[in-house]
């Protein structure tokens, strides 16, 4: 059986990531996002579960305070995802993808051994992820959340000057502000390499052929040959402001949005 994908939304959900949702259902993926909310115009078919059950909404606020209304701040959204996952990981409910991600055919694991790829050449990306539920990985972040401050212990040399030197002159006290990632892949990449994983990781092809060249996805391409390459097995998109616009003609994301209705 193929595992089951899971992920995290919060917020409004555009045209592209329900694409992308439809496209790891039609490779034969159950999906579940989880959510605080009910989220509108979730595609047909992909389950819709309760966030609180795995990390309570009052995690946010060690990353920062909400804004007067309640909502989340700036990079709250991405960073709580970073926790989230970890805890989807560890209760073994299956694989983690982005909700941009979009896939090209099915993803089979190893339940026994990790699965993650190269985001560039020496940066794991976490958007594509899975670890077995005791791995040496999750245990750091579970060690890590039980703290007010969230610093992690294998915070790299740099990070932990330049924060240093940010609280000397008066800013923010909460590493959450310093860096958007300080969570995400490179958190990962260096545990994995504490780990000794770096060495099973997938090619960047394999998830991450478009990823630093969105217009290979957005703009008008000749994308045949990137689609019928065995080696790609998904494309995660970094739409940022495109992801609202229309599907160009003749683009990758304008045949997705065909492919995947």
């Amino acid at each position: 059986m193929l595992p089951e994908i899971v992920t995290f939304w919060h917020g409004p959900m555009d045209a592209l990531r329900q694409t992308c949702l439809r496209s790891q259902l039609a490779a034969g993926h159950k999906v579940t996002v989880y959510s605080f909310d009910v989220i509108p115009d979730l595609p047909a078919g992909v389950g819709n579960a309760e966030a609180e059950a795995i990390l309570p909404h009052a995690f946010s606020e060690k990353l920062r305070p909400p804004q007067p209304d309640g909502s989340w701040r700036d990079w709250t959204t991405l960073q709580f995802s970073d926790f989230f996952r970890m805890k989807l990981l560890a209760k073994g409910l299956g694989l983690w993808l982005d909700a941009d991600v979009l896939l090209l055919k099915p993803v089979e694991i190893d339940p026994a051994r990790p699965y993650f790829g190269w985001e560039r050449s020496r940066r794991l990306g976490n958007s594509v992820l899975y670890l077995p539920p005791q791995h040496s990985i999750i245990t750091a972040f579970e060690e890590l959340m039980v703290q007010d401050e969230l610093t992690p212990k294998w915070l790299s040399l740099s990070h932990r000057v330049t924060f240093a030197l940010q609280r000397l002159r008066g800013g923010s006290r909460r590493l959450s502000d310093l860096r958007i990632a300080i969570y995400g892949p490179p958190a990962l990449t260096e545990l994995a390499r504490r780990s000794g994983d770096l060495q099973n990781a997938l090619p960047k092809r394999s998830f991450y052929a478009v990823h630093s060249e969105p217009k290979l996805f957005f703009e008008p391409s000749d994308f045949a040959g990137l689609i019928a390459d065995p080696e790609v097995i998904g494309l995660h998109i970094s739409g940022k402001g495109r992801s609202k616009l229309p599907p160009m003609p003749g683009s990758l994301y304008a045949w997705a949005t065909e492919r995947f209705r």
